[in-house]
């Protein structure tokens, strides 16, 4: 029977070993091994039977199988017979070499069963070994491997053998010529050395201590050969490493005269290692063993090789650290142990190698040297000891090292700062020529060779002063005579070079110390040398020049006023002399000079000017032509200054030549320059593409000045024939035949300057008015390109301003402009300067008097182009140019366009001319523009608006007929309203705009009344919060004036100002709209709130903003509330809808107007000023908004919405909140905040009661923590509230029923309702709904019932039996197919058994025991737990009174406790805990019921299994007699749907079976356990196969 059964056992475990999960092979591998420790030999002979039958299984399971094998035998050795190990023997070494191929885990399964056994029974082992061992054929690798590892595990009995083995073995070394077969007899010859090393060491315990070190060095030593002369070379990594590490152990045991003959090459052969692995410790490990073996041979050769070996070591032990490298870790100990050896036998040859090493510049080398040093002196102690000096000697130079080296800096001197050389110079001169006599001859005239040279202009100065006085001295020594004789003397200057010279640096006049006032003195001095006739002339125009500069500082001296009186001067000169032939040399003097001033701008253009002016006064044709073109051919284009002197000299040329002038102008025009070739005058053959560029520059301006200097009578012929064409020409070029417009902006301000010069020349000629300009068109868009490429904010360049300045000329200009361009031109305009920041950039000063320059320029152009159209439509386009300005956040803009609109309402009222009474159609638009800007932030701002205003209303007399120079006393009040606008004072602002509001109302036609109202509604989005603030108030004036006149047009005006508030979200804007509404509302209540009921759902924000507007007077809102609240109860709360109708889903669709009402509540009410009106309404408010919640619970949005809702899925958002149930709680919590019951609404919302009350699954919860927030802050209006909820009792809807009664119920959760005697009340009201056809109510009747337990434990008593009955009844409520009001039965009667009379109690236990045990294994996680719980207080009531037969339930129930403990909820285990632990004392014994309060504590993690195995020991040891119960009982949890209670129920079943008597088996029935067990191993579950394999190991105990 005990073999048969334990067979039984084994037989299923080895069934099961082939599991697929690898924990549980393993946990059958444990209980076959706890097989083992019981019946070793019939474990050991099922496991044999098994693998012997079953051929086929797989090498995993078989090794599986071995390895528990392996456990028993290592376990068991010495309780098995000779016949069970040779069975195990023969079994493993078949299952060793049945496969000739490597099967590696299998394989060393079955050799490690052969060396366990191999420890007691080695002959046997060894016959079974030998056998397969056979002279001539090399060997299974395993069997190999096996001899190898029995020779370590027991040298003693395998070493008398290892001679045969040998013998056989080393004749089959030559045959092997696999890598695999070669490692492994290396892995022999290791073992086989190791062992007999081993026996050796201890032949005072070995069986034979004959044996000697020398029987076996012919073996090694013929081994040796192979292994070090052929296997070591080989490519193959591990077969080196095998050989080294076989080579160790054998080099103990060759003769020694072997090893010293050997020794030379070993050791290099096996230092070359470690160049070839990169793991080296087994190389390292190798090399200590054979030095060991060569320094106890006391070897002679190893000094030879000492040098070698030390370097090698070094560098091993120098290769850095790291901690989480094992091998190299374990490399490093081991050539620490070469050192040892080599310190012991050579402490000088090693202290001679280190010491040096200290000195090392490498720091790993340092460190390395040092960790040797330290580890020879703690392992050879004896050798180091006397060296220790030598040592510490050696030691110092490192201790002492440093690195710091002297750092010197010498110091810098300075030179002394030297005397300015020209400042001395300066100094000598005037000195030498005014105090040293006879000097004059020496520099008359010789310093005048200096005066014309450029080098010298900073000495120019004194030496015009110094000249000055010895010319003078001359004079009074020879009156009359010439000052400058030539006399051939070629190198002074000509009188034209002087004059020249002298005119020019006079345009500076107060550069170099006022080289100015000297240069005209000295020409002044010079004048009869200049010319004879010069001299009257000069001395009244020359002292008139210098007292100009006398009268003008440098900084205050009007540079371009200046320039004009030298050209006028020079004009004087050129008619004074009137010689044609000195004209024409001064003239070419003057081209001749220009190039010396290249690096004087301002000078150089001076000169231009002066040749210009020059050439003008010639009368020869071929010199002016002559010059003109050597001035177009020598110009620096490339330098941008020079542009305009050029251009001047073309224009003033042209005064007198103006055929000649635009002649050499257009040949230069067409010649290579602009085709980028070499040119006919080769002067452009290196420039580059951007000096074209600049050239052409230059040539446009030529163009314009001349078109601005020339008679006006020749002008027009040549504007566009001649001069336009070859501007456009120089602007734009052709690439492969397509126009190319540059993008260079200097190239652009000069067609702009041009085109300005042309287009004034044309209009100032007397024939401009009928002159046709075929291109005007043209060059408007050309000038608008410009304009737009400007950047909008900033000044950069003149460019916009000339273009404007340009586009403002063109526009009088005949053809008219197309009305789109104007448009065009206008708004281009605009876009470029009104944004441009009035900030200068940098510190240049030109920014500001640009600025101003540029808004003249938009200011022109505007006002011509009203001039053109002078209606009130051209003034309504003008202005709608103007109001994006007009309105613009920014300050600046806003001026801009105020003062521009300001401009051009005067101008058009200076120029109205009305011949009819016409309306003035777009007054209101106007003034509802312009009025709310008298508010503006900026005071400029504000008084520009009122002018406008005062404008517009003039302009509104005017055209009723009025004359010009009317003035009305209303409108006149506006100049006076204008001054007060300076101060910003809030207030006086308001104020000052109301009264323009009333004078404005006073004056405007009823016809423009709405116009105007509307448009200033468009006005309180404006972002300057003032100006909305205006608009504001001037809206309020016009409604209080004319709101009875309005009724029409409520509708109209709800909508303007819902749209406004869309178009912005500023918080003055929605005040302004409010006022608006509000004041609207006061008039018109019911058509305002009719409007706003019709507004589209969901309410957006800015329709919720007017709704709020309603509740800002108190006695509104009452007004509105009430209306409100009638709406919403007007009509059902929803109705099917067609799709329930026709099937079973529910589908509910809530009504239109409810839903809107109760979204308008939640807006009014969330204004704080309604407070008053829901205080008053309170209970309504409370009860109507509660049930609606409830009836609207799962209820649709209507489809119109939900088709709003797909079209727009931006507006998801708000159709959520639109949600019914969710609009009807956010509107029931926005009552209670306003109602002053801000408590309830936060402890609702803490507790998530808000979010469960929107939820048909969460409603009831949600509704019982607003009745306890109710009852803990809101008591005192709880007898209305209820008095308002109980009329819900009766209602046709269930859903209300529901929450009326959970309401209720959950008040009787608090003694409030006792302090309120309301008690009696309630109990009565629900023990009437216990009868009530919906099931949720009856379960809610049972929770408040239940409820008095914590509210008012005092009447429970008082109420028990009829409590208890109430509760019984619940739970044999039939009606109930979910069971939920047994479940609230269950509850209930937990919390009330402590309360009621024993006697009570008694009469109805065991049928509520017997009632709730089905539910410890309901599928539903509240059941189990309501019920486990309830089981736990049943066993409390009984503590010190349980009767026989409730113990009896107690004891049927430990199981499922026990179990349920692992059940996957933890609201069910905690039930569990509490149950036990209450379950306890009733079992009467001390020790199980210390264990339950122990392990069961609540809040504490519990270790399941140690738990279970101490609960299982003292049920056995108390209760044994209960063990088939217990057993039988789990027996049905091996069936449980739950994984964790399937693998707990084995669990029991095991410690139960651990701890009991093996008499008591006959309590068990074995056959169904095994069999329940037997298919527990077929469970999905791993853990629960793992648990059924543990316990089948466990009943080996019935054995």
């Amino acid at each position: 029977m005990t073999r048969s059964y334990v067979q039984k056992l084994s037989t299923i475990l080895l069934d099961a070993i082939t599991d697929k999960d690898p924990l549980v092979q393993e946990q059958v591998c444990s209980a076959l091994c706890a097989l083992g420790e019981s019946q070793p030999e019939e474990a050991l002979r099922a496991c044999e039977e098994h693998l012997r039958l079953h051929e086929k299984l797989a090498h995993p399971y078989r090794t599986m199988i071995l390895r528990a094998m392996e456990t028993v035998v290592s376990n068991h050795i010495s309780e098995l017979d000779k016949d069970m190990a040779r069975a195990v023997i023969l079994l493993a070494s078949s299952e060793m070499t049945k496969a000739k191929d490597l099967v590696w885990d299998w394989q060393q399964a079955a050799s490690n069963v052969l060396v366990a056994v191999g420890k007691q029974f080695i002959g046997t082992v060894m016959e079974e070994m030998l056998s397969k061992l056979q002279p001539g054929a090399l060997p299974h690798y395993f069997v190999v491997r096996t001899l190898a590892n029995l020779s370590v595990c027991n040298a003693f009995g395998m070493v008398p053998f290892l001679t045969s083995i040998l013998n056989t073995m080393l004749p089959m070394l030559g045959a092997a010529k696999h890598d695999a077969t070669r490692e492994v007899l290396c892995y022999a010859l290791q073992h086989f050395s190791e062992g007999t090393l081993e026996y050796l060491a201890n032949l005072d315990q070995a069986p034979d201590p004959t044996v000697r070190k020398d029987a076996f060095a012919s073996h090694m030593s013929s081994a040796y050969d192979i292994l070090f002369q052929q296997w070591l070379q080989s490519r193959e990594a591990k077969l080196r490493l095998a050989v080294v590490q076989a080579l160790g152990p054998m080099s103990n045991l060759l003769p020694s005269e072997k090893l010293e003959e050997q020794l030379p090459k070993l050791l290099p052969g096996v230092l070359a290692l470690y160049k070839r692995h990169a793991e080296t410790c087994h190389v390292s490990k190798s090399l200590g063993q054979i030095l060991e073996a060569a320094v106890s041979v006391g070897s002679r050769t190893l000094d030879v090789q000492l040098d070698s070996l030390l370097a090698a070591l070094h560098a091993q032990i120098c290769v850095p650290v790291e901690s989480s490298s094992p091998l190299v870790m374990s490399n490093q100990k081991e050539v620490l142990r070469c050192f040892t050896v080599l310190a012991r036998c050579s402490p000088d040859r090693l202290l001679a190698f280190l010491l040096p090493r200290l000195d090392s510049s490498t720091e790993r080398s340092r460190v390395g040297t040092l960790h040797v040093l330290r580890h020879a002196i703690n392992s050879a102690a004896a050798q180091m000891e006397v060296k220790k000096p030598f040592i510490l000697s050696a030691m110092r130079l490192p201790l002492l090292d440093s690195n710091s080296k002297p750092q010197t800096a010498g110091p810098s001197g300075e030179e002394p700062p030297a005397d300015s050389v020209h400042a001395v110079s300066v100094r000598t001169l005037y000195l030498v020529s005014t105090t040293v006599d006879r000097m004059s001859d020496v520099l008359w005239p010789y310093l005048l060779e200096f005066v014309t040279p450029v080098r010298f202009t900073g000495a120019l100065t004194p030496l015009c002063r110094s000249l000055m006085h010895l010319a003078q001295k001359r004079q009074e020594a020879a009156p009359g005579a010439l000052l400058i004789q030539y006399d051939g003397n070629v190198t002074l200057p000509s009188p034209y070079a002087i004059a020249t010279r002298l005119l020019a640096v006079s345009s500076s006049p107060y550069q170099g110390d006022g080289r100015g006032a000297a240069s005209l003195g000295l020409l002044n001095v010079l004048h009869r040398d200049i010319h004879p006739s010069l001299g009257p002339r000069w001395a009244t125009t020359i002292p008139l020049l210098l007292e100009y500069l006398d009268e003008h500082a440098a900084d205050a001296l009007p540079q371009k006023e200046w320039e004009e009186k030298l050209l006028a001067f020079l004009r004087d000169t050129l008619a004074a002399v009137s010689d044609n032939t000195w004209v024409c040399q001064l003239s070419l003097e003057m081209c001749k000079q220009l190039p010396c001033y290249n690096g004087a701008p301002q000078e150089k253009n001076f000169l231009y000017r002066c040749v210009g002016t020059t050439l003008g006064a010639a009368s020869r044709k071929d010199v002016v032509k002559k010059h003109l073109r050597e001035l177009l051919e020598t110009a620096r284009y490339q330098e941008e200054a020079e542009h305009e002197g050029l251009a001047c000299c073309f224009g003033i040329c042209a005064i007198s030549h103006l055929d000649d002038t635009l002649t050499q102008l257009e040949d230069f025009v067409r010649s290579d320059v602009f085709r980028k070739s070499t040119g006919i005058f080769n002067i452009f053959k290196d420039r580059s593409e951007v000096e074209a560029e600049k050239a052409k520059g230059a040539l446009m301006l030529c163009y314009g000045h001349v078109a601005a200097r020339a008679p006006r009578e020749l002008v027009l012929a040549r504007a566009e024939a001649d001069i336009l064409r070859n501007v456009f020409q120089c602007f734009s070029t052709k690439v492969l035949g397509v126009k190319v417009e540059t993008k260079d902006p200097a190239l652009k301000l000069c067609l702009v300057q041009s085109v300005c010069m042309v287009c004034q020349a044309i209009r100032s000629s007397a024939q401009g008015g009928c002159f046709h300009f075929a291109q005007k068109a043209e060059l408007v868009a050309q000038m608008m390109e410009f304009i737009r490429a400007e950047p909008p904010d900033s000044l950069r360049s003149p460019i916009r301003k000339k273009a404007m300045l340009a586009c403002t000329y063109l526009v009088p200009l005949e053809p008219a402009l197309e009305e789109q361009v104007r448009a065009d031109m206008v708004h281009g305009c605009l876009q470029s300067v009104m944004a441009v920041l009035t900030e200068p950039e940098g510190d240049d000063d030109r920014q500001e008097p640009l600025y101003l320059d540029t808004m003249q320029a938009l200011e022109d152009l505007l006002t011509s182009l009203l001039q053109r159209d002078l209606t009130p439509q051209g003034l309504q386009v003008m202005v709608e140019h103007l109001s994006p300005w007009i309105k613009s956040p920014r300050g600046h803009e806003r001026v801009r366009a105020l003062g521009l609109s300001a401009c051009l309402l005067q101008h058009f009222l200076e120029h109205l001319h009305v011949s009819a009474l016409v309306p003035f159609h777009n007054l209101g638009l106007l003034i509802g523009l312009f009025s709310p800007r008298c508010a503006d932030l900026w005071p400029a701002t504000r008084q520009e608006a009122v002018s406008c205003v005062h404008s517009l209303l003039y302009l509104q007399l005017g055209y009723e007929g009025f004359a010009r120079d009317y003035r009305d006393t209303a409108v006149e009040r506006l100049l006076v309203l204008k001054g007060g606008l300076v101060h910003s004072d809030p207030a006086t602002l308001f104020h000052t705009c109301h009264s323009i509001a009333q004078i404005i109302a006073k004056r405007l036609p009823p016809n423009q009344l709405i116009s105007l109202l509307l448009t200033l509604f468009e006005g309180l989005g404006d972002t300057d919060k003032n100006c909305s603030r205006a608009a504001s108030v001037m809206i309020n004036c016009l409604l209080k004036e004319r709101g009875h006149l309005l009724q029409e047009k409520v509708p109209e005006i709800v909508s303007v100002l819902r749209s406004k508030l869309q178009e912005t979200g500023e918080e003055h804007v929605r005040q302004a709209t409010q006022n608006s509404v509000s004041l609207l509302a006061s008039q018109h209540c019911e058509a305002v709130v009719s409007s706003l009921l019709g507004s589209p759902l969901p309410f957006d924000s800015h329709t919720c903003i007017l709704w709020r507007a309603l509740a800002v007077e108190p006695s509104l809102t009452a007004q509105v509330l009430e209306l409100l609240l009638q709406k919403m109860s007007r009509d059902v709360p929803f109705k099917e809808s067609r799709a329930f109708l026709l099937s079973s889903c529910p589908g509910r669709v809530a009504t239109l107007l409810p839903l809107a009402a109760t979204c308008a509540l939640s807006e009014v009410m969330s204004v704080p000023a309604s407070a008053p009106a829901v205080l008053e309404l309170y209970p309504q408010l409370f009860a109507a908004l509660l049930l609606r919640v409830s009836c609207t619970l799962g209820v649709q949005l209507p489809r119109t919405l939900q088709a709003k809702e797909r079209r727009a899925p931006g507006l998801a958002l708000a159709s959520r909140n639109l949600d019914p149930c969710s609009s009807a709680a956010e509107t029931l919590q926005v009552m209670l905040l306003r109602g002053g019951s801000e408590d309830v609404v936060q402890y609702v919302e803490r507790e998530g009661g808000w979010e469960s009350l929107r939820t048909s699954t969460g409603h009831e919860e949600g509704v019982a923590r607003l009745a306890s927030a109710m009852v803990k802050f809101a008591g005192p209006r709880l007898p209305l509230v209820m008095k308002a909820l109980l009329g819900a009792h009766s209602s046709v809807y269930e859903v209300q029923r529901v929450t009326s009664t959970a309401f209720l119920a959950e008040l009787l959760n608090s003694n409030v309702v006792k302090d309120l005697m309301l008690l009696e009340s309630l109990l009565d009201n629900l023990a009437a709904r216990q009868k009530d056809a919906c099931a949720s109510v009856r379960r809610l009747v049972l929770r408040g019932l239940a409820n008095i337990a914590s509210g008012s434990p005092d009447k429970v008593r008082a109420h028990g039996a009829q409590l208890l009955t109430s509760m019984i009844s619940g739970l044999d409520d039939g009606d109930d197919p979910q069971s939920l009001v047994a479940l609230e039965a269950m509850l209930g009667l937990a919390k009330l058994l402590g309360l009621v009379e024993p006697w009570d109690l008694r009469s109805v236990l065991l049928h509520v025991a017997v009632r709730i045990r089905p539910f410890f294994d309901s599928e539903k996680v509240d059941f189990r737990s309501a019920s486990i719980c309830l089981f736990g207080h049943l066993n409390k009531a009984c503590h010190g009174n349980c009767e026989d037969i409730f113990l009896e339930q107690v004891i049927g129930g430990l199981v499922p406790l026990l179990l349920h403990l692992q059940d996957p909820q933890a609201s069910v285990a905690g039930a569990c805990k509490f149950a036990l632990r209450m379950c306890g004392p009733n079992l009467e014994r001390e020790d199980l019921a210390e264990a339950f309060q122990k392990h069961l504590q609540e809040g504490r993690g519990l270790h399941f299994g140690e738990f279970l195995n101490t609960t299982c020991k003292h049920l056995m040891r108390h209760f044994p007699d209960l063990l088939g119960r217990l057993v039988s009982t789990s027996l049905f949890y091996f069936k449980s749907s739950w994984e964790d209670v399937r693998a707990a129920a084995p669990m029991l079943t095991g410690f139960l079976v651990l701890h009991v008597e093996p008499e008591q088996r006959q309590q068990v029935d074995l056959e169904q356990l095994l069999t329940a067990l037997q298919l527990l191993l077929k469970d999905p579950a791993p853990a629960v196969r793992m648990k059924a394999a543990e316990t089948l190991g466990r009943l080996v105990k019935f054995a």
